[in-house]
């Protein structure tokens, strides 16, 4: 599922694509996927917009608009495990499992799910209760260490909880911890001070490590070859891809690359969760 710096990369892809620019025309392939409005609720709110920005929160999209009688309505997307969202040419054809279109005075954006886990909707309901952003100044060692000293949870399922901290997905809570040296079983009201410092730190590091090196690839869009199209790294103008180098995400057996010992897997929560037993102890 995309993770913060995923929709980040995605924001700033689409931002300048679409700012400015009016909805002339919209068609829901899923209803399922404007939810919890109507059809017809759903085209009524947003028909005739002009697109003033796209931004983000967590993991959603946020997609401000404008109309010359109804005023400013906020768009929310999320991508769900399988989503995809680009504009391409009016001329081109839509994709299979494309959820929803908006037909553009210039261009057609696509939100395009193949599994119809993500969403278009006026719903910000999901905003309401998402706790501060990872890369904002409300986020430190020190808020760490009061939110977690009555948790009894350990501490890598708790970092995946949107309510206290927003937009720290599986993959990167798994490295935050390795590169903070903190076992992902630890209970979170037994991290120390010291630790808690680190793993703010580590958090920080991974995801605008994250968010450069995606940010530095020239995402095609276009759509005419197999694979273009990709909310977030995917193939790129010359065909290659970029790809992540991760610690210890989806490495397991591999060899750690700081201490020489096993990676392993476990489940918690019902996710997997990748870390190092020699260098992350406790």
């Amino acid at each position: 599922m995309p993770e913060l710096p995923e929709v980040e990369i995605l924001v700033r892809h689409l931002a300048p694509l679409m700012r400015g620019r009016t909805i002339q025309d919209i068609a829901v392939h899923r209803v399922k996927s404007v939810r919890p409005q109507s059809v017809r609720a759903f085209r009524n709110g947003i028909l005739g917009s002009v697109i003033q920005g796209v931004r983000r929160r967590a993991k959603y999209l946020l997609f401000d608009l404008q109309h010359p009688t109804r005023g400013a309505t906020l768009l929310l997307g999320h991508l769900g495990m399988t989503g995809r969202m680009y504009v391409q040419s009016a001329r081109a054809t839509l994709p299979k499992h494309a959820a929803v279109s908006l037909r553009l005075n210039r261009g057609v954006f696509v939100f395009e799910d193949t599994r119809y886990f993500g969403r278009m909707t006026l719903d910000s309901a999901p905003l309401q209760n998402l706790g501060p952003e990872p890369l904002t100044n409300a986020f430190d060692g020190e808020f760490l260490f009061a939110g977690l000293r009555r948790c009894g949870q350990p501490i890598k399922p708790k970092l995946l909880d949107q309510s206290f901290l927003a937009g720290v997905g599986n993959i990167y809570a798994s490295e935050a911890l390795w590169r903070a040296g903190v076992s992902p079983r630890k209970l979170a009201r037994r991290l120390t001070r010291l630790q808690c410092e680190r793993l703010a730190g580590a958090i920080r590091t991974v995801m605008a490590a994250a968010i450069e090196g995606g940010s530095t690839i020239p995402l095609d869009f276009a759509g005419h070859r197999e694979g273009d199209g990709l909310y977030y790294y995917g193939s790129v103008s010359d065909g290659s891809d970029y790809e992540e180098n991760f610690n210890v995400y989806d490495r397991e057996d591999e060899s750690c690359e700081r201490c020489g010992g096993r990676i392993r897997r476990i489940v918690q929560a019902a996710r997997s969760t990748f870390f190092c037993p020699g260098c992350q102890r406790g």
